[in-house]
């Protein structure tokens, strides 16, 4: 990290808290909304992320971060345009930088959503956590299970809210088959079948390029291997539709195996009831692409549990992206985004009972999230179990 220059202080007026309008967000009064920062401003940010915490009357979003001054400039645009025209008023109160750690000095700063590559998702975590700002981080959490385990335990040391950002829990169809099979509707569970879409295998193009004024590329690789600059190893320029390069290197992510993953395993093993655990035995194999973008393109892993539960991974069956649960009395299976479907109609019709796990008062998993830091209570999908 010596070879980077880092900013380190903060004016006064960079952490001035702004106000918006009640009119602009909702009823609540500006005391009982959550100031929100938006750290990174990417695909993921844009389309979705950003766009559910601007219509909740719980929160408010005060700053924004991007390496990229397009990128940055865009997400401004969008925060002041919306809250604009809900108010009636001119707004032009979200505050833009390029180093998230400027974000975590803000004293009207409550809580980070971080949308950055998967290679910063903890070293900005761990920081927020010490900042003392709760925290939503996009998913696959981490790279690698020593990051993910040093994050658990300091987030719960430092008693932040946080979430790892799957909306796949508040999907209904997602959280009805797990709560079927945790309520035991297909009898002793014995097999999981997980499956992800097909990866195209591609390279990529690793011929240096100069680099975009726009874009603080050092900051941008931060943690990672220090490397050329080329458009396909990073994200499109002046594209916020595009599919970024980074998401098959594997300096920056461990690929589909893992995008995917992240939301099917934890699913899967939410319905399992080992949310909080994982397995003692792992094999697989797999293929991988050579080039600039060299993640594994196809795979068959199985994962075996202490309590004798079978899990297989695969890429590209037919079918789509699936979590199936096959029990002694039946089977669930759930397909993104919408088809769920039993052996029986009576192990996804019958009523549940006072003694049954029931969730559906699931919400979703931005409000999932706030609700949350307003209550004080950790959310559905804590760090905990995106590292597991």
């Amino acid at each position: 990290m010596k070879r980077r220059t880092f900013i380190k202080s903060v004016t006064a007026a960079a952490i001035a808290p702004t106000i918006i309008p009640a009119t602009a967000i909702g009823a609540n009064p500006p005391s009982e909304r959550i100031n929100i920062a938006m750290i990174g401003f990417g695909r993921q940010a844009r389309h979705v992320n950003v766009k559910q915490l601007l219509k909740s009357k719980n929160a408010q979003i005060t700053a924004l971060c991007d390496v990229d001054a397009w990128r940055a400039e865009q997400g401004k645009t969008l925060i002041e345009s919306y809250y604009t025209r809900k108010s009636g008023h001119s707004y032009k109160g979200c505050h833009t930088c390029e180093d998230f750690r400027e974000i975590l000095a803000r004293d009207d700063i409550d809580a980070v959503m971080s949308s950055t590559p998967d290679h910063w998702h903890v070293p900005i975590a761990l920081a927020a956590a010490k900042a003392a700002k709760h925290i939503s981080s996009e998913k696959p959490l981490t790279t690698a299970i020593a990051h993910g385990r040093l994050l658990c335990d300091t987030v719960k040391s430092c008693n932040v809210i946080n979430r790892t950002d799957s909306e796949f829990r508040s999907l209904k169809p997602f959280w009805k088959a797990a709560e079927r099979v945790r309520n035991g509707f297909i009898g002793t569970l014995q097999r999981i079948e997980v499956n992800s879409p097909k990866d195209t295998k591609a390279i990529g193009n690793p011929d240096p390029m100069p680099i975009p004024k726009e874009l603080n590329y050092d900051l941008w690789l931060g943690p990672a291997p220090e490397q050329p600059y080329t458009l396909q190893r990073v994200h499109p320029q002046e594209n916020l539709d595009a599919r970024p390069g980074w998401l098959r290197i594997s300096d920056y992510t461990n690929g589909m195996i893992a995008n995917w993953g992240s939301h099917l395993n934890d699913v899967a093993q939410w319905g399992h009831k080992t949310e909080f655990t994982g397995p003692v035995k792992v094999s697989g194999t797999g293929e991988f692409s050579q080039g600039l973008w060299d993640t594994i393109t196809d795979f068959k892993v199985r994962y075996e549990f202490a309590d004798g539960v079978v899990h297989h991974y695969t890429m590209g069956n037919s079918g789509g992206p699936y979590v199936k649960w096959i029990g002694s009395d039946g089977w669930i299976r759930v397909q993104y985004p919408n088809k769920l479907e039993a052996s029986h109609p009576d192990i996804l019709n019958e009523p549940l009972t006072p003694d049954m796990v029931d969730l559906s008062g699931t919400l979703s998993d931005k409000e999932d999230w706030l609700n949350a830091i307003k209550t004080g209570r950790q959310p559905l999908n804590t760090f905990e179990e995106g590292h597991r």
